[in-house]
C-alpha cells in the first residue's frame, strides 16, 4: 500500500480543518460592511488603506480564543460567560447583541434588496420580504452540514471585490505606500469612520457565533452531549488556528480591496457624498464599467445570504445558552421552538425596520452604538474566561493570546471613547 507524501498529507489535513473559522471571517464582510468600507474610500482614498493591515493582527486572535473556548468547554460563548459573571449581566448582553443584530440585519436586508432591484427592476420591498423568507427557510429546514457547506460557497461571492479591484488596473507602488504607512486621521470625520471600521471588523456577533458553530461542528461529528466534547487536541486547536488566521485574512483583504477599488474610482473623481452600498454601485458603473458594477452588486447579495444567518443565529445561541433551550442547527422546529423563534422575531423585525422606512444609515449608527460599548466589555469577559484554568479544563489560552485581546480590548474601549466624542 502506497504511503501519501507529507506534504499531500498536511494540504489534506487543513482542507478538511476549514470551516467555522472562514466562515465567521467572511461573515464580517455582510452588506453593511461593505457600505462602511465603500464610504472609507470614497470619502478618504487610499489613506484608509492601512486599517486592513491593523484589524487582521487584531481579529484573529480574538476569533482564536472564542473558537478556543467553544472547542474546551463544549458549549456556547455565553454558557462560559454565565460560569464567571452574574446571569442578569450576561442576560443584558444578550438583548443588546440581539438589538444591535436586528437593526444588522434590517441594513443588510436593504443592502441585498437594492442590489436586487438594481438587476432587475422589482421593487425594493418584495425583494426585502423575498429574502428573509428565503433565509429563514433554509436556516431552519437545512441540518448544519447542508448550511455550512453553503457558506463556505457564498463566501467565494466575497471575491467578486476582489477581482473589481485588479480591473481598475492601480498604481501598486502609491498602493503600497499608504496600506503600510498609515497616516493618522485628521478632523472628527475621519475618527468617526476609524471608529467605525473597527467596529464592523471586531463584531459581538462573530464572537457568539464562532463557539457555537465550534459545538455545531463537534455534535456533526458524533459528540452529542458536552461530556463528549470537552477538550481539545493539540491537533485540533492547530488545525483551528489555521481556519481561523485564513478566515480573518480574507475578512480583511476584502475589505483592502473594496476601499481600493471605491478609493481608486469614486474618491479621485469627487464622488464622496456617499451614504450607502446602493449609491457606491450606481457611481462605480460609468467610472469603473459594467464589469466592476456588476461584481459589486452580485457581491451584495452572496454576501447577504452569507452573514443574516450568522446575525440572527448569534443572538439565538446566546439565549439558548443563558436560558438552557434546546438549541442547534440540528434540531427540529418543533423541539427547539424558542432558539428558531429568536431568528424569526430578529428576521421580522429587519423587515419591520425597511418596510417603516428608518433610515438605513441610523440603524447602522445605532448598530454602531451598541456594538462600540458592549465590544470591549465582552472582550474583558472573554478574557477572564479564556485565562480561567478551570472553566478552560486545564487549556487556557496562551500569555500571547491573552496579550493579544488585551491589545484589541484597550483599542476597542478607546473606539468606544472616541466614538462619542467625534459623533
Amino acid at each position: 500500500m502506497r504511503t501519501m507524501h507529507p506534504i499531500l498529507s498536511y494540504c489534506r489535513r487543513f482542507a478538511k480543518a476549514i470551516g467555522p473559522g472562514v466562515i465567521t471571517g467572511a461573515a464580517d464582510d455582510d452588506p453593511s460592511g461593505i457600505a462602511t468600507y465603500s464610504v472609507a474610500g470614497a470619502q478618504f482614498g487610499t489613506s484608509m488603506l492601512w486599517t486592513a493591515l491593523l484589524t487582521w493582527p487584531l481579529m484573529g486572535p480574538v476569533q482564536m480564543m472564542c473558537a478556543r473556548i467553544g472547542m474546551v468547554t463544549g458549549a456556547g460563548l455565553a454558557c462560559a460567560l454565565k460560569e464567571k459573571f452574574p446571569r442578569p449581566l450576561v442576560i443584558l448582553a444578550a438583548f443588546a447583541l440581539l438589538f444591535a443584530n436586528t437593526l444588522n440585519v434590517g441594513s443588510d436586508l436593504a443592502g441585498m434588496a437594492d442590489a436586487a432591484e438594481m438587476l432587475s427592476g422589482l421593487s425594493f420591498h418584495i425583494y426585502v420580504a423575498l429574502f428573509a423568507l428565503a433565509i429563514s427557510w433554509a436556516t431552519i429546514r437545512l441540518r448544519y452540514v447542508q448550511i455550512a457547506r453553503s457558506l463556505m460557497w457564498l463566501a467565494l461571492f466575497l471575491f467578486s471585490y476582489v477581482i473589481a479591484g485588479f480591473h481598475i488596473r492601480p498604481q501598486w507602488t502609491q498602493v503600497a505606500r499608504d496600506a503600510l504607512i498609515p497616516s493618522i486621521p485628521h478632523g472628527k470625520q475621519a475618527w468617526a469612520m476609524l471608529v467605525a471600521i473597527l467596529g464592523t471588523t471586531i463584531s459581538p456577533y462573530l464572537f457568539f457565533w464562532q463557539a457555537a458553530q465550534e459545538v455545531e461542528h463537534d455534535k456533526a461529528e458524533g459528540r452529542d452531549t458536552i461530556a463528549k466534547r470537552l477538550g481539545a487536541t493539540g491537533e485540533e486547536i492547530i488545525d483551528r488556528k489555521f481556519d481561523v488566521g485564513l478566515g480573518t485574512f480574507f475578512s480583511n483583504l476584502v475589505m483592502f480591496f473594496i476601499i481600493l477599488t471605491t478609493a481608486l474610482t469614486l474618491h479621485r473623481h469627487g464622488i464622496t457624498e456617499l451614504e450607502n452600498s446602493r449609491q457606491v454601485a450606481e457611481a462605480l458603473k460609468p467610472l469603473a464599467g459594467n464589469f466592476a458594477y456588476l461584481l459589486y452588486t452580485i457581491g451584495l447579495l452572496g454576501v447577504g445570504f452569507l452573514a443574516i444567518p450568522t446575525l440572527t443565529g448569534s443572538a439565538a445561541y446566546a439565549f439558548a445558552d443563558i436560558f438552557k433551550w434546546r438549541q442547534g442547527l440540528d434540531e427540529r422546529p418543533r423541539r427547539a421552538q424558542a432558539f428558531y423563534g429568536v431568528m424569526v422575531v430578529s428576521t421580522l423585525l429587519a423587515v419591520a425596520i425597511n418596510f417603516l422606512k428608518v433610515n438605513p444609515l441610523k440603524a447602522l449608527y445605532w448598530t454602531a452604538v451598541v456594538n462600540g460599548i458592549l465590544a470591549p466589555f465582552l472582550l474583558v469577559g472573554i478574557l477572564a474566561v479564556a485565562s480561567d484554568r478551570t472553566i478552560m479544563r486545564g487549556q487556557s489560552s496562551s500569555w500571547l493570546g491573552r496579550i493579544a485581546v488585551g491589545i484589541v480590548t484597550i483599542a476597542m474601549f478607546a473606539a468606544a471613547v472616541l466614538m462619542f466624542v467625534t459623533s
